[in-house]
């Protein structure tokens, strides 16, 4: 510990992001980054605003991003608000809604930076338990709560709520805010945007990492009513005006609007999800039905890491968590049919 930090540093338990070394080429499967590059208009539109404009602060407001994404969504601009990534939005999100005094509900196996977003703003947190096959029961969430919290789908477990769930919560909730994660909606699971109209507690966070391969330009996005959005813009204009650049504008904009190349490459991504679960079954791995861009997987009789350790070993990297419940499971990006060929050579070499 550093003697000039301050307590609050000295306190927080840092989120840990995949790995990433680079002592070889490995095949990356543990960041649940998007296989395929981002669309060729995204590109086009980046390298144009990388002009001599950057010597101007770019729009405070976003207003043409938030006017294509209220248009893509069909919402009024005034119901969208965009950030530096989806974490950045969650960021702002805890304490624009949340307060000390009451205490913040999520899952207990769920995304690992929600307990950290807590611990910095000196919030108290409860983890809801999920069922033995890590599913989410919406009447857990009944309890008297300072708000909610869930990813859908969930992470790592790759489970979807129905938003007949989503609506349950929302309804035992009425005066709390409840913060959707969507971070993976794109993949097979059902959004709650459409129901921002008829909730005034829900806020959904979405981000342009995922299904439009977009995690190096840092976008996301939320959708809730006016007073939602209101109280993120009173957050972010105390820390920083300035959170999306010019290129990262842009490329965001022409990748929401080609809707096409998202379409092509999700489809790809999903086509290659089902079939590498498939594969991974046939080698006797127990496979969570993955409504994401990536699976979780524990096999029957071989330690997870165990099966981690030797993977990297052969240059596939996965995600291991050494956590209560889950620890002997794995969670694994879906890759290119090529990465995921390797992958599943590898561990049935493993396993058998």
């Amino acid at each position: 510990m550093s003697r000039f930090w301050s307590p609050l540093t000295a306190s927080l338990d840092p989120y840990v992001p995949g790995e990433q070394p680079k002592d070889k080429r490995y095949i990356k499967l543990n960041t649940n980054e998007n296989p395929y590059p981002p669309s060729p208009l995204a590109i086009e539109a980046i390298r144009a605003a990388a002009g001599d404009d950057l010597r101007l602060y770019p729009d405070p407001t976003c207003d043409d991003l938030r006017e294509t994404l209220a248009a893509e969504y069909g919402l009024p601009k005034n119901r969208v608000f965009v950030g530096n990534g989806s974490d950045e939005v969650l960021a702002f999100a805890f304490p624009a809604f949340f307060s000390p005094a009451d205490t913040i509900l999520f899952p207990d196996i769920t995304y690992s930076f929600y307990p950290v977003y807590a611990s910095l703003y000196g919030l108290t947190y409860r983890t809801v338990p999920t069922d033995e096959g890590f599913r989410i029961d919406p009447d857990h969430y009944r309890a008297p709560n300072g708000g909610v919290v869930l990813p859908n789908p969930n992470a790592p477990t790759t489970l979807p709520l129905p938003l007949e769930g989503i609506k349950r919560i929302l309804d035992a909730n009425a005066d709390r805010v409840v913060i959707v994660d969507e971070a993976y909606i794109d993949f097979g699971a059902e959004s709650a945007v459409p129901l921002v109209s008829e909730y005034p507690n829900l806020l959904v966070v979405q981000t342009l990492s995922k299904s439009r391969s977009l995690a190096g330009l840092r976008v996301g996005m939320a959708f809730g009513q006016p007073e939602l959005i209101d109280g993120l813009e009173r957050i972010k204009n105390s820390f920083n005006s300035y959170t999306l650049d010019r290129p990262a504008l842009a490329g965001a904009i022409a990748a929401i609007k080609d809707k096409a190349y998202f379409e092509e490459t999700r489809r790809k991504v999903v086509s290659t999800r089902d079939r590498t679960s498939e594969g991974l079954k046939e080698i006797g791995f127990e496979v969570l039905d993955s409504k994401a861009n990536f699976l979780f997987i524990a096999h029957r009789s071989v330690p997870a890491q165990r099966l981690f350790a030797e993977l990297k070993d052969r240059g596939i990297l996965v995600r291991y968590f050494n956590k209560p419940r889950i620890d002997n499971y794995l969670r694994v990006s879906i890759g290119t049919d090529e990465e995921m060929d390797a992958f599943l050579t590898a561990v049935k070499d493993i396993v058998t």
